[in-house]
């Protein structure tokens, strides 16, 4: 019997979570409110569906796939047997705790609750629920169907059973997962956002162009992306919130340079929008 999971958000990371979920022929139910912002969801899973049956890393037909999905309004309306929901919504603490207590009232008490944040602390998350110890962190990354990482974060209750299982799922998932100790940024969020924000610094100061700088971390280091590339894709008005947040929780290092506010504030906000520190026109 195929295994059934939830994800609670269908955007950018939760249509993808759901996407690979599908891949691994689960029984998936996501959570998007609104009829036209659950199409959208819907459309943008079964396209994800698609390409990667185009590149051979779809097992089975996408039509059989996308058989398997289910869009629902609230977390309320999860089913009871869900073994795994994922929260992927937007990094507002009071939010996350909102859909968090919603899920976890429909769901199983031996169920894995799990979320997404890339930054937020996952014990604080996890005070406000009834089962603690069934709460994990499980960070994916951006694009979720090429990325091969998972960070498995471990809250203070967090069991060692649910770790266990987080890791299974990442292994299903064709993914690497990594535990970490719940802390600010956990361990892929602080190093990045940190590289990530020294280069814009330098772009500010005129060291180098943003080509330029780009290129250095590429064939220098071999980064796959540059790290102003990276800050384009994950949205420079998530990077500014991610690093405010690490900036009262760990110190100035972590001060969002004044370009990027500006840029946020122009609406340059990296691919989504077309236009970033490069230009996706």
């Amino acid at each position: 019997m195929a295994r059934t999971v939830g994800v609670v958000g269908g955007g950018r990371m939760g249509g993808g979570i759901a996407q690979v979920l599908l891949g691994t022929g689960a029984t998936v139910h996501v959570v998007e409110a609104g009829d036209e912002a659950a199409a959208a969801a819907q459309e943008r899973i079964v396209a994800g569906l698609g390409e990667a049956a185009r590149r051979g890393k779809l097992s089975g037909s996408v039509e059989d796939a996308a058989a398997r999905l289910t869009m629902v309004d609230t977390p309320a309306e999860l089913p009871g047997d869900c073994e795994l929901v994922v929260e992927a919504v937007p990094e507002v603490p009071a939010l996350k705790v909102e859909v968090l207590t919603a899920a976890e009232r429909a769901i199983g008490p031996d169920a894995v609750l799990a979320t997404n944040t890339s930054s937020l602390s996952v014990t604080e998350l996890a005070a406000a629920l009834q089962r603690p110890q069934r709460f994990v962190g499980m960070h994916f990354f951006n694009p979720v169907p090429a990325s091969r990482l998972v960070e498995v974060v471990r809250a203070a209750d967090t069991a060692d059973d649910v770790v266990a299982t987080a890791l299974g799922w990442a292994d299903a998932l064709g993914k690497t997962g990594i535990v970490v100790r719940d802390s600010p940024g956990f361990a892929s969020s602080r190093l990045g956002v940190l590289l990530g924000l020294e280069a814009i610094r330098m772009l500010e100061e005129g060291v180098a162009d943003a080509e330029a700088i780009d290129t250095a971390m590429e064939l220098g280091y071999r980064h796959p992306m540059g790290p102003l590339r990276s800050t384009d894709l994950v949205g420079l008005d998530v990077r500014l919130a991610i690093a405010e947040y690490l900036a009262g929780e760990l110190g100035d290092r972590f001060a969002p340079p004044q370009l990027l506010r500006d840029k946020v504030a122009a609406g340059d906000l990296g691919r989504k929008t077309g236009r970033g520190f490069h230009d996706y026109s």
